[in-house]
C-alpha cells in the first residue's frame, strides 16, 4: 500500500508538471528586424532623410557664407581702415559662432524628429506582437534582439515573425531599407553640387 501511494504521488506530479508544462506556449521574434521592415519605418526613414537633407543644405549655406566673406576680408584686408578691419573680423565671428550653434541645434533637432516619426512604428510593432500573443494563446513572446535572453530552445519557441509580417501586410521577401549615414548623405551631396 505504501509503494501505491508513492505511485500515485508520483504519477500525480508527473501529470500535474505535464498539463502545467503544456499551458505555456512560447514564442519569440527579432524585433528589430520586424522593424527595419515595416513600411511605416521605410516612410519614417525617407522623411528623416529629407529632414537631414534640408539641415544639411541649411549648413551648407552658413558656410558658403562664411567661405564668401573670408574671401573678401583676405582680399580687402590690407585696404581697410582699423575699424573696418575689426568689423569684418567680428562678423566672421559671430558666423563662425552661428554655424557651431546651428549645427549643436541641428543634432538635437534630428534626434528629435527621429524619435517623433519612429515612436509610432514601434507602438505598432508592439501592438502587432501583443495582439499575436492574445490571439495565439502565448505565455511569452521573447525579444531575442535585445541580447536579454541567453538561451531559448527554438524547437519550443515559434517564431511569430511569420505572423507579424502577415499581419502588417509585409511581403514576405521584403528586406530593410537602407538609412543613409550622415556621410553618405554629405558624400551624396558633394556629388550633386559637383554635377551642376
Amino acid at each position: 500500500m505504501k509503494h501505491f501511494s508513492k505511485f500515485l504521488l508520483i504519477l500525480f506530479v508527473f501529470a500535474t508538471s505535464t498539463s502545467f508544462a503544456q499551458t505555456f506556449k512560447f514564442g519569440h521574434i527579432n524585433s528589430q528586424e520586424l522593424i527595419a521592415l515595416m513600411p511605416d519605418r521605410d516612410s519614417a526613414v525617407l522623411k528623416m532623410d529629407k529632414y537631414g537633407k534640408q539641415l544639411q543644405q541649411d549648413m551648407d549655406d552658413i558656410q558658403a557664407e562664411f567661405q564668401t566673406k573670408m574671401n573678401i576680408f583676405q582680399q580687402k584686408q590690407a585696404t581697410w581702415t582699423a575699424v573696418v578691419l575689426e568689423d569684418k573680423q567680428k562678423e566672421l565671428q559671430q558666423i563662425q559662432a552661428r554655424f557651431e550653434a546651428f549645427q549643436t541645434n541641428a543634432q538635437q533637432e534630428y534626434q528629435q524628429m527621429q524619435q517623433i516619426l519612429f515612436a509610432p512604428v514601434y507602438q505598432k510593432a508592439n501592438e502587432t506582437l501583443i495582439k499575436i500573443g492574445k490571439d495565439n494563446g502565448y505565455t511569452y513572446i521573447f525579444d531575442v534582439s535585445t541580447g536579454s535572453i541567453p538561451f531559448f530552445n527554438e524547437a519550443q519557441s515559434t517564431d511569430v515573425m511569420p505572423m507579424a509580417k502577415t499581419m502588417l501586410k509585409i511581403p514576405a521577401d521584403k528586406k530593410p531599407m537602407a538609412i543613409p549615414s550622415p556621410a553618405d548623405q554629405a558624400a551624396a551631396q558633394g556629388q550633386t553640387k559637383a554635377t551642376k
